[in-house]
């Protein structure tokens, strides 16, 4: 009768402390540049080693720049804390990812795709976005700095449980919608703080026909609703996908591993605490009007009337669309836009990159669009190479950048200018999230390169593919 989330997490239980946090086994720990330097230092001045540094590994994102990888970092800030990952790396003794490395990129990019991120693992990071690697059937959470540290100092975390939720997504998913869509759909509906206190379990029909990098896109935003985490079941999509990759266990390993994940399933008289359904033909291409990523609606619909919100929110809703420029009540299609991104630790692995090549294949960049294609690591700008996507971009206007976190936050020098609209296929529109008075709207890759020949707002099904979606 245990859920799978209680199964991974019972199965790393140290110890239970009486009227307190659950003293949790963590077996992964992800560091970047932003995140680390004080847990470091903390290290430091307690005069302790890390306890199994094996299990630690770090690569900068968030401030690489995006461009002249192979020469210093420009901004002093972004070069400081790039350089000082580094050196922390080197002298605790983990193992490092630097810049222009073949492994480095985009940390929740680079753990699946290395095999670093296992099923039944218990996976964490100093970044919201941990979620991420719940997609191959993890109990991956982002953390705070000091926690952070803990995790270096004792491989061990102190965690109240969260409860659990199973969402199902039943049916069969739309032409031109995607695993974003569907997470901007359940955000839409959930709101941001609908899932809070929870750990989610993503099942049904439409998410176990999901591929594997667009499973790693829905359990990303989990965190966008509330949720301490998402994860999905591992199955045979999970196990065709990790099977050979550096980390993975080999021979007799992997099938002892393997023997194992199978049984990685909640049970079927499981009880959740809470459990919702929705139907996949319900969801269209989405994106969001607003300034959290909950403000989704269907590319086709109208923004709210301010009727329609509850007293308590008008305020705040008013406040959002000012800042966007947008009125209650329209609709965004045809609307003028001025940036499109594509990257992110959402949407910037090698199918995203397919999807977007589909769209713009035989069409140009609208001349009023700038356009920043980021990959997400090194692998997936390889992948790229190999499949010729290139030539396909690069025919039809598009330059592809070096991988990084980008232009999903104000971190690096890919910032989106006061008043612009960019659609994007990152995780977050706040206020200033992609740079000080930016305006940002949430896509996916299909609805962003759609945007990108266009110059305006514009659904994907409107255009004709010329790769399969």
């Amino acid at each position: 009768m245990n859920t799978l989330f209680e199964k991974i997490w019972d199965s790393h239980i140290v110890q239970n402390i009486s009227d307190g946090p659950t003293q949790l086994y963590i077996d992964r720990l992800y560091c970047h540049e932003v995140t680390s330097p004080q847990a470091f230092a903390g290290m430091r001045e307690r005069g302790l080693k890390c306890f199994r540094p094996g299990q630690i590994f770090c690569m900068p994102d968030h401030n690489t720049p995006t461009h002249d990888q192979d020469k210093p970092i420009e901004d002093p800030v972004s070069k400081t804390q790039v350089d000082t990952l580094a050196k922390n790396a080197a002298d605790f003794g983990l193992t490092h990812f630097g810049m222009m490395d073949k492994r480095n990129g985009i940390i929740h990019v680079v753990g699946p795709e290395r095999g670093l991120s296992l099923p039944g693992m218990t996976i964490v990071c100093g970044d919201s976005h941990t979620s991420t690697h719940g997609a191959l059937g993890a109990v991956a959470f982002g953390i705070g700095t000091s926690e952070v540290e803990m995790v270096m100092a004792s491989q061990c975390i102190l965690q109240q449980k969260p409860k659990s939720m199973r969402i199902n997504i039943e049916g069969t998913l739309g032409k031109g919608v995607t695993a974003k869509d569907m997470a901007l759909y359940l955000m839409s509906k959930l709101t941001t703080s609908g899932a809070t206190g929870y750990f989610i379990e993503y099942a049904g029909e439409a998410v176990r026909n999901l591929t594997m990098e667009g499973r790693l896109t829905l359990c990303n935003l989990s965190i966008e609703m509330g949720a301490r985490g998402g994860f999905i079941a591992p199955d045979e999509v999970t196990f065709a996908y990790i099977k050979g990759r550096e980390y993975t266990p080999k021979g007799e390993g992997w099938d002892k591993a393997l023997a194992y994940w199978k049984t990685l399933k909640s049970d079927d008289d499981a009880v959740f605490d809470k459990e919702l359904t929705f139907r996949a033909e319900k969801i269209e291409p989405m994106i969001t009007y607003g300034t959290n990523p909950g403000m989704g609606m269907g590319v086709s619909e109208s923004i709210p009337s301010l009727e329609s919100m509850d007293e308590a929110g008008r305020a705040s809703f008013k406040k959002s669309l000012e800042y966007m420029g947008f009125e209650a009540g329209e609709k965004l299609l045809e609307k003028k836009i001025d940036y499109v991104f594509l990257g992110a630790c959402t949407n910037g692995r090698i199918e995203d990159f397919r999807a977007f090549a589909s769209i713009v294949k035989g069409r140009k960049k609208a001349d009023n669009v700038v356009a920043w294609l980021v990959p997400g690591s090194w692998m997936v700008d390889a992948q790229i190479r190999e499949e010729g996507l290139d030539k396909v971009l690069e025919e039809a206007g598009f330059a592809i950048r070096q991988p990084g976190c980008s232009a999903c936050l104000a971190m690096n020098d890919d910032k989106v200018p006061a008043g612009k609209y960019a659609v994007s296929t990152s995780n977050r529109n706040f206020e200033g999230r992609q740079g000080p008075g930016s305006r940002t709207i949430l896509a996916s890759p299909l609805t962003a390169a759609a945007c990108a020949v266009t110059g305006v707002i514009t659904d994907p099904r409107e255009l004709e593919t010329s790769l399969a979606l």
